[in-house]
C-alpha cells in the first residue's frame, strides 16, 4: 500500500517570530479534489501509536523526506479536524526560515497529510471517506490539491521502486501537464531510466522528479 498525500488550503492560525504556529493539517468532511473526505477519528490509532513512540510525526516541506523544517509540538483531533501546534527550526534551516517568511507573507497555499489508507469507505457519488489512516507525516506545501495542482501537491509515490510508463505518464497528467507533454516526458526520460535499472542512480526517483520541474520550468 502506497504513501499518499491529502492537501488543504492553508489553515495556520497564528505564526511567531520565533517559528511556532497553529493550524490544521487536515479537516474533516472536507471533499478534496480526488474525492477523498477524512472523517472524525480517522488519526485516533496513529496517534496513539505515535505518543506511544514518544513522538510525533514529522514536518516535511513538500512532503520531501530529505526536508523536515521542524517539529510538531502537539497534534490532536478536535470537532474541526487535525489541530497541530508546531515550530519551524528558522535558526538552524534554511528551508525553515523560507517557509516563516512565505507564512507571515500568507504567500503559501495548503498544509498536507502523508498517510497510508487502513479502513476506508466508497460512497454512491464516487467519493471515500477515509475512516482510518495510519499517518506518517504533515508537510507545509505550496498548492493544495485543487486544478493548480504541481508535481509537490500529486497523490503519488515511488519510494518503493520505478512507476510503469502508463503509471507515470498519469501521474505526469495529474500534475498539470498536457497528454502529449506527459508521452513524451514518460517515454524519453522513464523509459531511459528502465533501461539503466542496473544503475543504482537510476532507481533514485526524487532525482527525476527534480529533473521533471525543471523542465515544466
Amino acid at each position: 500500500m502506497k504513501t499518499k498525500h491529502l492537501e488543504i488550503a492553508l489553515e495556520i492560525k497564528s505564526v511567531d517570530e520565533n517559528g511556532t504556529f497553529t493550524g490544521y493539517g487536515s479537516v474533516f468532511h472536507n471533499e478534496d479534489s480526488y474525492g477523498d473526505i477524512v472523517r472524525p477519528g480517522a488519526f485516533k490509532k496513529s496517534l496513539e501509536k505515535w505518543a506511544a513512540k514518544g513522538r510525533l510525526p514529522p514536518m516535511l516541506w513538500q512532503h520531501w523526506r530529505g526536508d523536515p523544517i521542524g517539529v510538531f509540538t502537539k497534534m490532536q483531533e478536535d470537532d474541526h479536524g487535525l489541530y497541530v501546534e508546531g515550530r519551524l527550526l528558522i535558526d538552524d534551516i534554511p528551508q525553515a526560515r523560507a517557509a516563516y517568511a512565505l507564512l507571515k507573507e500568507k504567500a503559501l497555499g495548503g498544509m498536507s497529510i502523508g498517510y497510508r489508507e487502513i479502513t476506508t469507505r466508497q460512497n454512491e457519488d464516487g467519493t471515500q471517506d477515509l475512516l482510518e489512516l495510519d499517518l506518517w507525516e504533515v508537510s507545509i506545501v505550496t498548492f493544495p490539491a485543487n486544478e493548480a495542482a504541481t508535481v509537490d501537491s500529486v497523490k503519488a509515490d515511488f519510494s518503493d521502486g520505478l512507476p510503469t510508463l502508463p503509471e507515470f505518464e498519469k501521474f505526469l497528467r495529474d500534475a498539470g501537464f498536457s497528454k502529449a507533454q506527459a508521452t513524451a516526458i514518460a517515454s524519453h526520460g522513464l523509459r531511459q531510466l528502465l533501461r539503466d535499472a542496473e544503475d543504482p542512480e537510476a532507481k533514485d526517483i526524487e532525482s527525476a522528479l527534480n529533473i521533471l520541474k525543471g523542465i515544466k520550468q
